[in-house]
């Protein structure tokens, strides 16, 4: 929910990798299976609030949820509906385009929603008041960070660290990259990629999901309790 990386591969492949940063007691301990509007639907649900911060389906498409949109806001809840369920919510329309058209954004918090889906990416943002569209280049690395947690400063670091990494692993592979989510950092725990502030929040999973153009493997890495849950949804063709 809080770092995500996005990292393209030769033949449209891509790693796709997020720690979720939040309060110990909110983290699942399994990657739940259900079927949202015909479709098989694979994601680690939230203990309290019962959505989710990362999903993807057997159409090849993936939903990545960070809070905040641009920068920090303030917190004034009564919301409509979870961010989490949002997610979720997203599967029951036809793709980005219906989605952005036909959502009812009043009254939700501000979100970052990271979309992929037959071969694009995309960035969405609401802020309150606009919904902010953008196709991003799906042959480059991105890095993000959730704007509540992390000033323009921690956002930099992270770019720095990206490039570091990919300069000394050009062609990483899952296992790469995981070490990267699991142990990038400067030593400072508020800010490091797994960090921890006094135990109220901090890195609970790190969740990464491999595509091909035959699957997507979900790796659910459980930072509280110290396991691991894998999965996969194999992708339906069109017409199939």
């Amino acid at each position: 929910m809080c770092t995500v990386t996005f990292i393209p591969l030769p033949s449209g492949e891509y790693i796709f990798t997020t720690n979720r940063d939040e309060a110990p007691h909110r983290s699942p301990e399994h990657l739940e299976r259900v079927v949202l509007n015909g479709q098989t639907v694979l994601f680690p649900r939230d203990q309290t609030a019962g959505g989710t911060w990362v999903a993807i389906s057997e159409t090849g498409q993936l939903v990545c949820l960070l809070n905040g949109a641009f920068e920090k806001h303030k917190h004034r809840p009564p919301y409509r509906r979870s961010r989490g369920l949002m997610v979720l919510d997203f599967f029951y329309l036809a793709g980005v385009a219906p989605f952005c058209r036909q959502y009812q954004f009043e009254g939700m918090e501000p979100f970052t929603f990271l979309i992929i889906e037959a071969g694009t990416l995309w960035e969405i943002r609401w802020d309150e008041k606009t919904l902010t569209q953008r196709r991003l280049d799906f042959t480059r690395p991105y890095i993000w960070a959730s704007a509540p947690l992390y000033d323009e400063q921690a956002q930099k670091n992270r770019i720095i660290w990206l490039d570091d990494f990919l300069k000394e692993y050009p062609s990483p592979g899952p296992e790469e990259v995981l070490n990267f989510h699991r142990f990038t950092g400067d030593g400072d725990p508020y800010n490091d990629l797994v960090m921890n502030r006094e135990n109220r929040v901090r890195t609970v999973s790190i969740t990464q999901i491999h595509a091909t153009d035959k699957k997507m493997d979900m790796r659910y890495v459980d930072l509280i309790r110290s396991g691991e849950k894998t999965d996969k949804v194999m992708l339906k063709r069109s017409g199939t």
